[in-house]
């Protein structure tokens, strides 16, 4: 059985509720598994929650509840957002479902086996927000950094794993593949700290400080540390142990976002893999921030965003549409209520759904709801194909490369030739003559709009795919599960139903 398109998100911390970022990642990986769905591969998709850990342990005791009961409240809260965004994964994870124990304690007893896994008295500092152990190095003008929150030192016995003995091996890797981490500039971020000898990585946790965690199968009085959980949720949902694994394995890509980048996916992971002897995922890709006024949202600042309200009020597609048009993958983007209502009624309610809207209202009046066939080309004709053919030429492309905002660009500026040509040709003015060739240009453009408005939305179906099947299916499209001649400029909608005028874009009063 031929391999399938394996992509996974970072799986989601239950220690707080969705905000802007989870949204935004989890809509960046659903378009790439949605238009590689269009061109044919078969695609496994993954995303899930990240259960265990001390933070998660303390929300649970300061609500005087078990921890059980935190993550089952935030799994359907993020569960709940990914059904909202119209998230089409495969799969969702949850850390403290038996099948991945099962793997984590396997790849442990399997590492600790092989030599990998040694016990040692550990003395140093502990950031509790991190979860991990730092040094002094990391301190900034003598001060911890406000990440590492608070840092007490610890002295206490600990496994450990042999990372430091991979540290060549790993920068040699980077370097020469230079595909590996998208966007590239993102690499230099990795080499950078890996100029600095590696520690062998504490993967254990005293039970008498940390009771909530996968056991060590050869230490009862031991927990494993968190990202060494975490980040082994990707092979437990690729069926690791099982036939099935190399069905799904190498992940094509893990979709993460730049500050986890450092070190676990990008140090722990590799290495952990190539320990166990297993094959490294093939890509990284990995996103921005979102930032306000220049820095980054987050709960310490008061700066968050509750995705679901924008998406209650302006729609899924809409939040999906403004976060895909204004992030260059890989960098930095701002977010404000300003730019996201400037977007929907320029782009959403004024070109596109104002587009529908007069075709709809046209072909009713003037062709008895249906679309009639063209009958002539001339100049306006030829003009907007000859938009089309160019706007196409390039959107497989800019998809394949994930330079979605550019893609979008490119159609909104087709469906506004659209409108122009609706403009050049005036229907309506059209429809108050006899001549026959008026008659007959009224039909051409009435014919035009809709195939125009039937191609300008196949390459937005990834990115909107509620509102790309309602217009299809306001202009009697046909919905498609491949993109294979879809882009084709055709008369393939002559005859078809139109359906009644409809407002696409409603224009709310703001609330958020």
């Amino acid at each position: 059985m031929s391999k399938k398109f394996y992509i996974t998100t970072a799986i989601d911390y239950a220690n707080g509720s969705p905000h802007l970022g989870h949204a935004y990642e989890k809509v960046l990986t659903d378009i790439v598994a949605r238009f590689r769905r269009l061109m044919g591969d078969e695609v496994k998709f993954l995303t899930g929650l990240d259960e265990h850990g001390q933070k998660v342990q303390m929300s649970a005791q300061k609500e005087g509840v078990a921890p059980i009961e935190v993550c089952d409240r935030l799994a359907e809260e993020f569960q709940g957002l990914c059904s909202a965004l119209h998230i089409s994964n495969d799969d969702y994870i949850r850390t403290t479902q038996e099948r991945h124990k099962t793997v984590v304690q396997e790849i442990l007893q399997k590492l600790y086996d092989k030599g990998e896994i040694y016990k040692a008295d550990y003395n140093g500092f502990y950031s509790v927000r991190q979860e991990q152990f730092v040094t002094e190095k990391e301190k900034v003008d003598g001060k911890w950094p406000e990440i590492y929150g608070d840092v007490v030192e610890v002295t206490e016995s600990n496994y450990f794993f042999k990372l430091a003995q991979y540290q060549d091996w790993l920068v040699d890797t980077i370097k020469t593949n230079e595909q590996m981490i998208y966007p590239r500039f993102r690499s230099a971020d990795v080499l950078q700290f890996l100029k600095e000898p590696l520690n062998d990585l504490c993967i254990s946790r005293p039970k008498e400080r940390l009771e909530w965690g996968v056991e060590l199968p050869f230490d009862p009085d031991f927990v494993t540390y968190v990202w060494f959980d975490a980040l082994t949720n990707y092979i437990t949902a690729a069926g690791y142990g099982s036939e099935e694994f190399d069905q799904h394995w190498p992940a094509d890509y893990h979709v993460i976002g730049k500050d986890i980048l450092v070190p676990p996916h990008a140090v722990y992971w590799p290495i952990m893999l190539k320990a166990l002897d297993i094959e490294l995922p093939k890509h990284f890709l990995v996103h921005g921030w979102w930032l306000s006024s220049g820095s980054k949202m987050s709960k310490s600042t008061g700066e968050v965003v509750n995705p679901l309200d924008l998406i209650d009020q302006f729609g899924a597609d809409a939040f999906r549409y403004f976060v895909t048009r204004e992030m260059n993958v890989g960098q930095d983007s701002e977010f404000s209520i300003e730019l996201f209502m400037s977007r929907y009624n320029s782009d959403l309610a004024n070109d596109l759904g104002n587009l529908v809207s007069r075709l709809l209202n046209m072909a009713g009046r003037y062709a008895e709801g249906v679309v009639p066939a063209a009958e002539i080309e001339e100049a306006p004709e030829k003009e907007l194909k000859t938009l089309w053919t160019t706007t196409a030429a390039e959107l497989v492309s800019l998809f394949e490369d994930f330079q979605f905002h550019k893609a979008l660009d490119r159609i909104f500026t087709f469906v506004s030739g659209i409108n122009r040509y609706a403009e050049t040709r005036a229907p309506w003015k059209l429809a108050k003559s006899e001549q026959a060739a008026d008659q007959a240009a009224l039909r051409t453009s009435l014919a035009t709009m809709a195939e125009a408005l039937r191609l300008a939305v196949v390459m937005l179906t990834p990115v909107m795919p509620e509102i790309s099947d309602k217009i299809r299916g306001l202009i009697g499209a046909e919905n498609f599960e491949r993109l294979e001649g879809q882009l084709v400029w055709g008369d393939t909608l002559a005859g078809k139903a139109i359906g009644e005028k409809t407002i696409l874009f409603p224009r709310p009063e703001r609330k958020v």
